[in-house]
């Protein structure tokens, strides 16, 4: 009888010191809410899902952890949106300073994104002329164009340009297509940034240099960049990062506030009825 008493006694005192942790997990979650009034997130994180690892009996500390998890999320988004605001308007100061520099041409009947273009490389300015075009859309998406209408017809798909034994040259493109205009054949050839063959990067590179122009078809047409042209392609692709920035940030933005929506809409779920 003896026996047996001291062994339920030792049973109650393992099950009083076998809180499944509670009392160590306490103690994460205590540096966890000091790293969140910190604003250090992802040490806050660290200490809560060390929590999860360490002990997953604790099943308090993990309730605490759950909810402290998302005030976590919350503060980091409402803290990651104050900051893209501030790149925003840093961004926009960018663009005012140099959006003069260029004409925007959109019809708003049926287009919803214009395309900005350099003042000597508008349409009007270049009639009967070969040459390559730059234009960057509103969302900062960068393009050349292929324009040839010297005579006779190439059907070019591609081109080349060079300096000295050094080149870039595109892949075929994916969007060329031949027209006439009063009777002059005219043909035109798309390339995206990325998809140029690192044309437009060698034109940068090479924007005070003499560069060799090649149209490639059936046969190829070659000739020499005019010094405006090598201009107008350098200064759109500053204008193509800071609109490309600006659109990264709306994208960034719009994620944030649908995590805040979300968080804020699980933390009114989860919380317990006697807070409703």
């Amino acid at each position: 009888m003896k026996k047996i008493g001291l062994v339920a006694l030792f049973a109650l005192l393992l099950a009083a010191c076998d809180d499944g942790g509670e009392k160590k997990a306490q103690l994460h979650l205590q540096k966890a809410e000091t790293a969140l009034k910190q604003e250090n997130f992802n040490e806050a994180k660290l200490q809560i899902d060390s929590i999860r690892i360490l002990y997953p009996k604790a099943f308090e500390a993990r309730k605490q952890g759950i909810r402290l998890m998302q005030q976590v999320d919350l503060k980091e988004q409402q803290k990651s949106l104050v900051y893209l605001d501030s790149m925003m308007q840093v961004k926009q100061a960018q663009l005012d300073s140099i959006k003069g520099n260029f004409v925007l041409e959109k019809d708003t009947a049926y287009q919803e994104v214009g395309n900005y273009f350099y003042p000597t490389q508008t349409v009007e300015k270049n009639i009967g002329r070969s040459f390559l075009r730059g234009q960057v859309n509103e969302q900062g998406e960068m393009s050349i164009t292929s324009i040839y209408c010297a005579g006779g017809k190439l059907h070019h798909a591609a081109v080349k340009v060079s300096v000295g034994d050094t080149f870039a040259e595109t892949p075929a493109s994916k969007d060329s297509y031949e027209t006439t205009d009063l009777g002059r054949a005219i043909e035109k050839a798309d390339y995206k940034m990325g998809d140029d063959g690192g044309v437009i990067g060698f034109i940068v590179a090479n924007k005070d240099k003499n560069i060799q122009l090649q149209f490639i078809g059936d046969k190829t047409y070659r000739t020499v960049m005019h010094p405006n042209d090598r201009k107008a392609i350098a200064e759109l692709t500053g204008l193509a990062r800071i609109l490309s920035g600006m659109e990264q940030i709306r994208k960034d933005k719009k994620e944030a506030m649908l995590k805040i929506e979300f968080v804020t809409r699980k933390m009114q779920e989860d919380k317990p009825e006697e807070d409703k």
